[in-house]
C-alpha cells in the first residue's frame, strides 16, 4: 500500500506539518525525504530497509558512500546524492555551531560533530581542533591517518601544526574502529606525550576524545587523564 493510501492522519508529510518533525520516527523523516517507494513497498518501507541496511544507525547511514546507499533497490544515484547532501548540511551545521561557540561550553555540540564525522569511519584517524584564546574553533584537522588498528602521530608535527595556526589550545580526537571507546595504554600515553610537547609552545590540551561508533565520544579530561 503506498502512503496516498493510508488515512490522512497517519501519513508522514502531514503528521509533521500537524506536531513536528520530533514526533516523527527516523524512518518516517526518510520517507518524506525519498517521496516515493518502489513497487510493493512504500516510502516508509523503503526507509526502514536503508536503515535496516545500515544497523539501524542514523550515524552509520550518513558515513556511507553513494555506492553503499545505492545497493538498496530504490535508492539509485540520484537519491543516494540527495542524502549525502542533506547529512552533510548537517555536518556543516553542526561545524558552524562550534565555529561560533567556546567549544569548552558547548560539549554536547562536539561530541555530536565528532560522532558524524569519526563515528564510521573504517580506518583510524587523529584529529585536532585548534582553538584561540577564548577557545573558539580556528580549525578542524586531520593530522594523522591509520590502519584499523594503529596510526602513527608525531609530537613534533603535532607542535608545527599548533603554531602554523597560532593555536592558544587543543583538543584531540581519534576514532576506534573496532566500536570500543575505551582508551589503551598507547592512548594515554600518547596524550601525556603530546601534552608534554604543547606544554613547551604554550598551547593547552584541554581533551582527548575516543569516538567509537554510535555512543557518545569518551572525554580523556572527564576520566581524569588529562
Amino acid at each position: 500500500m503506498s502512503i496516498s493510501d493510508w488515512p490522512q492522519g497517519e501519513r508522514p508529510r502531514e503528521r509533521l506539518l500537524r506536531q513536528g518533525p520530533q514526533a516523527l520516527s527516523d524512518a518516517e523523516l526518510l520517507a518524506i525525504y525519498l517521496r516515493v517507494g518502489i513497487k510493493g513497498k512504500s516510502a516508509v518501507d523503503l526507509a526502514r530497509e536503508l536503515l535496516e541496511r545500515h544497523g539501524g544507525s542514523l550515524c552509520r547511514l550518513a558515513a556511507a558512500s553513494m555506492t553503499e546507499l545505492a545497493r538498496t533497490p530504490g535508492i539509485g544515484l540520484a537519491k543516494a546524492a540527495q542524502l549525502q547532501a542533506s547529512f552533510e548540511l548537517s555536518r556543516r551545521a553542526l561545524r558552524e555551531e562550534i565555529h561560533q561557540r567556546n567549544l569548552m561550553g558547548s560539549p554536547d555540540s562536539v561530541r555530536d560533530w565528532l560522532r558524524l564525522h569519526l563515528g564510521q569511519l573504517p580506518h583510524e584517524v587523529f584529529m585536532a581542533l585548534w582553538l584561540d584564546a577564548q577557545n573558539r574553533l580556528i580549525a578542524h584537522e586531520d593530522l594523522f591517518r591509520g590502519t584499523l588498528t594503529q596510526t602513527s602521530v608525531y609530537p613534533r608535527e603535532v607542535v608545527k601544526s599548533a603554531l602554523s595556526h597560532n593555536a592558544a589550545a587543543v583538543i584531540f580526537a581519534h576514532n576506534h574502529p573496532s566500536g570500543v571507546s575505551e582508551p589503551s595504554q598507547a592512548d594515554q600515553l600518547l596524550t601525556r606525550q603530546l601534552q608534554e610537547a604543547l606544554t613547551l609552545v604554550d598551547v593547552r590540551l584541554l581533551d582527548h576524545f575516543i569516538v567509537a561508533g554510535n555512543q557518545p565520544p569518551l572525554s580523556l579530561a572527564e576520566r581524569g587523564l588529562i
